[in-house]
């Protein structure tokens, strides 16, 4: 079982998934991140983002660079 963890705040999430209330496709970056990858409409994102729980898998992929963790993400959910 997969369980829940603290956001990294890394930007791989906002990156990986589309989000399609803001018309974000897969791979694009969101057009909201910040150069620090924090989100610039934070307290008005969308349900998607907001709904959002970070779990084990982020953990494991803490170390890697922004690039590798959007590439694995994307592999592991088939995106």
């Amino acid at each position: 079982m997969i369980s829940r963890s603290e956001c990294f705040k890394c930007g791989a999430c906002c990156i990986a998934f589309d989000i399609k209330a803001l018309g974000k496709k897969v791979g694009e970056v969101c057009s909201y991140m910040t150069e620090t990858n924090l989100c610039s409409i934070y307290k008005d994102r969308p349900d998607g983002c907001k709904y959002f729980l970070p779990d084990e898998i982020c953990v494991l992929i803490s170390t890697l660079s922004l690039r590798d963790k959007v590439k694995i993400l994307r592999n592991i959910y088939g995106i």
